[in-house]
């Protein structure tokens, strides 16, 4: 009972790939079309009661070494068997007692899988992860709105950057 799928399914020899309502997945032989497995990451149980902020679909699922990563709206990265659909390990990549959720799909970069978040119109703050793709640990996070200028910055590399705007700024 699917309501919405907005991700382009991902092709990987002969499978498509693809994540629906709620990030319900499935792998589905491209030639004959038959359901090889589903995985339900139960996104409304975990959601709760932040379930009426969220949207009910993603972007798509990301393929490495194997393995099929979901992002799921309640804000966690889901790693799967892509042969099997079982689960190899999960991560929460928001703070769930806040207004966050995650629509993006998830990106592989040098045995990274990135990911960034929603929210920001229910008044958190953006950022962007790093999640080890063999294991789910947190490797990085960057911060893309800066935070309280009383407290020291989350990232150390944050101190050096200039921040200046690009162009100077023009009043009338």
């Amino acid at each position: 009972n699917e309501r919405s799928l907005i991700g382009t399914p991902l092709a990987i020899d002969g499978v498509l790939y693809f994540t629906g309502s709620y990030s319900r997945t499935r792998a589905v032989d491209a030639r004959s079309g038959k359901l090889l497995w589903e995985f339900d990451p139960k996104t409304i149980e975990h959601a709760g009661d932040r379930l009426r902020i969220m949207w009910d679909s993603n972007r798509g699922p990301a393929y490495y070494k194997g393995k099929l990563i979901i992002s799921t709206i309640d804000g966690r990265l889901v790693a799967l068997d892509a042969k099997s659909g079982r689960q190899l390990w999960e991560t929460m990549t928001i703070d769930p007692r806040k207004s966050y959720y995650i629509t993006g799909a998830p990106k592989v970069f040098r045995d990274k899988v990135i990911i960034g978040n929603g929210g920001a119109e229910y008044g958190v703050r953006g950022y962007v992860s790093a999640y080890d793709a063999e294991t789910g640990n947190l490797a990085w996070r960057f911060y893309t709105v800066p935070g309280d200028p009383s407290k020291p910055q989350e990232n150390k590399a944050l101190d050096k950057a200039d921040i200046s705007p690009a162009l100077p700024m023009v009043t009338f």
